[in-house]
């Protein structure tokens, strides 16, 4: 899981939605899911929830450590347990009407493509509404903002009817991109692919203060304003002698996935594809000790955030190409020699790679206090960039180094993402990348698989 930057795209209608034929829907209603029975997808789904909730609920050790940081969550903490059994509810009935598989291919694409329409509505009035309730000159927010809150609370209730729709389809599409590339079995991708796009958990992360290490992973409810999370990050701080911080997330390998709403049909791909890849990692040995060792937990994400831009990708390209990523621009030669050379591009990613390596080496020599001051003064550089970091600690390098498919970043000279992504440069294919790494339960294994190469 993890959270990217947003793009919404122009606005479309939704009248699509209003053509299904009830005929349509009487037919699905009797089908069989494709490929697999209903009873077999029930199967299937409950042991996955139940394994991705005890491994989510243990994930983090016992311990005093995680007993004192409750006790400052235990009030504000997700409630994974009625997500799930609300998502597969919706799930369900899906499958009970198929609608999606019975459309033709045209039509299967624009219902994706106007729901995200529908959410880039929905974004442009959430930000109108907080900038009334923002506005110091709004004397009474409530009755300024009544015809935008109906409006939002019809386009709410559209998205409630359209969206399963649009995911099921996602699904789908997903599935047969997955298919043809062996990580499929008969065909049928497995555990079939199941998202659900909502409000995500924050989450809360904690680091000791003497070294960069995730120790603690809690997820709070999506709803905490910021100052309420300032608080807790201060309260748990100061009273543990830890370094802690609350991080937005883009997307939770629960079963069904937990997917964050946005308009970006590039990163929905990619974020349903990553989750599901930790489906498949789940009842294999790097997904069921993924808290055991950071190594491991580096191996299991960039494993995930590798498979996750390849397949979706590979889904853009084959049902949505006008949505691929122009091509970067290649600069026209200068026919002449300019008398003062260009300052270089400012590149995030190899700064905050000489931020994490700073910090480690002031940490290792016990430099606690300078390393934090150090931090504090690159993430002012970084502000100045136009990057709003809004803390820059142990627990922020904990929490976004374990994201290592591409090189440099907040993971520093961490060798565990390097040599994941150089196991991928040597497989023959993803599927042969995704399979080798998901027997291993330990970093020893991968060292011993690049050397045998």
């Amino acid at each position: 899981m993890g959270g990217r930057d947003l793009r919404l795209p122009g606005l479309r209608s939704l009248e699509i939605f209003n053509d299904i034929p009830c005929e349509l829907t009487r037919r699905a209603q009797g089908s069989i899911i494709d490929g697999m029975s209903l009873r077999v997808f029930v199967r299937t789904a409950v042991i996955l929830v139940v394994c991705s909730v005890l491994l989510h609920t243990s994930s983090i050790p016992p311990g005093d450590q995680t007993d004192q940081v409750r006790a400052y969550t235990r009030d504000i903490e997700f409630d994974y347990l009625s997500w799930t059994l609300d998502a597969l509810r919706v799930k369900l009935d899906e499958f009970s009407l198929g609608t999606a598989d019975y459309l033709p291919e045209a039509e299967r694409r624009q219902i994706v493509l106007d729901y995200l329409d529908l959410v880039v509505e929905i974004q442009q009035g959430e930000s109108e509404l907080n900038a009334i309730y923002a506005d110091p000159l709004v004397s009474d927010p409530v009755q300024a903002s009544q015809a935008l809150r109906t409006r939002l609370d019809s386009l709410y209730q559209r998205r409630n009817q359209v969206g399963p729709l649009a995911e099921s389809t996602l699904q789908s599409q997903l599935a047969q991109v997955i298919a043809p590339m062996g990580l499929s079995l008969a065909g049928q991708a497995l555990p079939p692919i199941l998202y659900h796009s909502t409000p995500l958990p924050l989450a809360l992360i904690v680091s000791p203060r003497d070294q960069i290490l995730q120790e603690e992973n809690i997820s709070l409810v999506p709803d905490l304003t910021i100052d309420q999370q300032v608080e807790l990050e201060e309260r748990v701080d100061a009273n543990l002698n830890v370094s802690s911080l609350v991080v937005g997330i883009g997307g939770v390998g629960v079963y069904p996935t937990m997917v964050m709403q946005t308009s970006d049909l590039v990163w929905l791909s990619e974020v349903v594809a990553h989750e599901w890849i930790h489906n498949f990692l789940t009842l294999r040995p790097l997904g069921i000790n993924y808290m055991t060792s950071p190594e491991l937990r580096t191996m299991n994400e960039t494993a995930a955030s590798i498979a996750g831009q390849e397949i979706g990708g590979a889904l853009i390209q084959r049902f949505y190409p006008e949505r691929l990523p122009p091509p970067p621009e290649e600069e026209a030669p200068s026919a002449t020699i300019p008398s003062q050379p260009e300052p270089p591009a400012f590149d995030f990613r190899a700064e905050m790679r000489l931020t994490r390596v700073t910090t480690d080496q002031l940490l290792a020599e016990g430099q606690i206090e300078e390393a934090e001051a150090y931090m504090e003064q690159r993430r002012v550089f970084f502000w100045e960039q136009g990057y709003r970091i809004r803390k820059l600690n142990q627990a922020y390098f904990a929490f976004y180094g374990a994201y290592a498919d591409q090189p440099g970043g907040a993971a520093g000279e961490d060798p565990v993402g390097a040599a994941v992504r150089l196991l991928r440069a040597r497989s023959a294919s993803l599927a042969d990348f995704i399979q080798r790494i998901s027997w291993m339960s330990s970093y020893e294994q991968l060292q011993v698989a690049l050397a045998e190469d």
